[in-house]
């Protein structure tokens, strides 16, 4: 298997398998059948989140959804925040194990821990290209971080 990709989030490693691809929106997709990921959070997303202590799904399985539309909220130890999925497509089913416990992001992200089953024909990022991305949004993803969003 090819090592991971890694990029430095301050002293932190975000580890970043190449064996899958990744959105914009911090989510990596792993390829089950053509057209059909299974969907997660990125190393990069949960070290922003931390903890993840609850996970709400606001639609329904087989349901079909635009780019950048909310479909669920997460609580971490850092916030509430709002899910999108990684592209305009149609969310298949939901990961059973984490709709009651979904401690299984936090232990097992890449594995044991994928949200949901997602189709798709929009074309994700390489990890190469991810690494690329967060490269070039690392500078503001630490301004946001600590709260300097306005200042310059």
């Amino acid at each position: 298997m090819t090592e991971p990709l890694q990029f430095m989030m301050g002293q932190f490693k975000a580890l970043i398998p190449q064996d899958r691809f990744y959105s914009p929106r911090h989510l990596w997709l792993k390829e089950i059948t053509p057209g059909r990921f299974q969907v997660g959070f990125t190393a990069y997303s949960l070290r922003l989140l931390q903890d993840i202590y609850f996970l709400e799904w606001s639609i329904d399985p087989e349901t079909i959804v635009r780019d950048k539309q909310e479909i669920g909220e997460i609580e971490s130890a850092k916030a509430v925040s709002s899910m999108f999925p990684p592209f305009s497509g149609k969310v298949v089913a939901f990961n059973p194990r984490l709709l009651s416990d979904p401690s299984g992001i936090n232990a097992d992200n890449y594995g044991n821990g994928w949200l949901y089953e997602f189709e798709t024909n929009q074309t994700p990022l390489s990890a190469a290209g991810y690494i690329e991305f967060l490269n070039s949004a690392w500078d503001d993803a630490q301004k946001t971080i600590k709260g300097q969003v306005n200042e310059s």
